[in-house]
């Protein structure tokens, strides 16, 4: 017995109708719709809350319907592994080149071309997509952010309820430009890639997202490999009066900041460093 039919057989045993199980899962009728007519794949359990809220409501035994959601999936994944991948959609293309780096966007565009979907366009979706599905998990819960995104994409509550949940579903070989619209183009500000080394490093909006840069590294280093600090973090650390209480912890995160054109003073780290301690910068985290 699927997901699919168990919810039928509640809703006709209770009396309810699809609109009552959209208003109580906060997602749309239409989303319901094509969830119990099998036209959408059930969320994966682990990304979503709308089993709680389903089972809740149709008085099921608690994860029920997540187990069985769990098992369907499964089964049309196995199916869909004997299909090939497509390529992008142009309008995730265009979407991504368009936030690249100005300076790479040529040379990113020419390799896209002569190798269609190929390992560099696969690899920069990828991290993009890794990037922006964290801070939606994160978020998931968050009304507030919900309704910000919502807004930036010219959709309803409802309708990003649903969408976040077939996002956080969506792999590299499957983004589709509605994806784009609702959540890679709102969240990511930019991107840019060392092509000698692969390095990626993705600015999210911060307005949406804390801890706004990114950087992942594809190069293999030796241990304690010596990164040049900045001039200004070097300043910093030597000024006892501006450093003489930084943790090590606080250093290295620090260290981490990168700057394309201008470079920060002493002042600057100090400041960052105070911006990192102060506990109105950050949200509690519920346990």
């Amino acid at each position: 017995m699927d997901v699919c039919l168990v919810i039928k057989e509640r809703l006709a045993a209770l009396g309810y109708e699809q609109k009552d199980l959209a208003a109580a899962a906060e997602v749309t009728e239409s989303y319901i719709s094509q969830l119990l007519t099998r036209k959408k794949l059930p969320p994966a359990p682990d990304r979503t809350d709308i089993y709680e809220k389903m089972g809740k409501f149709l008085k099921l035994s608690s994860g029920k319907l997540a187990r069985l959601a769990d098992v369907q999936r499964r089964e049309e994944l196995k199916r869909g592994f004997e299909d090939p991948p497509a390529p992008l959609f142009e309008e995730v293309r265009e979407l991504i080149l368009r936030k690249c780096a100005p300076e790479k966007q040529q040379q990113v565009q020419t390799i896209f071309a002569r190798q269609p979907f190929g390992e560099l366009e696969r690899l920069v979706t990828q991290k993009l997509l890794d990037v922006v599905k964290r801070v939606a998990r994160e978020e998931l819960e968050s009304e507030k952010w919900l309704r910000t995104v919502a807004r930036l994409s010219g959709r309803s509550y409802k309708q990003m309820r649903v969408m976040i949940l077939e996002f956080l579903d969506t792999d590299v070989f499957h983004v589709s430009g509605e994806n784009c619209v609702s959540f890679l183009n709102p969240l990511i500000e930019s991107w840019d890639i060392d092509l000698s080394t692969f390095g990626i490093e993705i600015v999210l909006n911060h307005r949406l997202a804390l801890g706004h840069l990114k950087k992942f590294e594809f190069v293999e280093r030796e241990p304690g490999y010596p990164f040049k600090d900045e001039p200004g973090l070097a300043e910093f650390l030597e000024n006892a009066s501006l450093s003489s209480n930084a943790t090590r912890d606080e250093i290295e995160f620090l260290r981490g900041l990168r700057f394309k054109e201008r470079r920060p003073s002493p002042l600057y780290y100090y400041r960052e460093l105070q911006n990192l301690r102060d506990p109105l910068h950050f949200r509690a985290v519920e346990r």
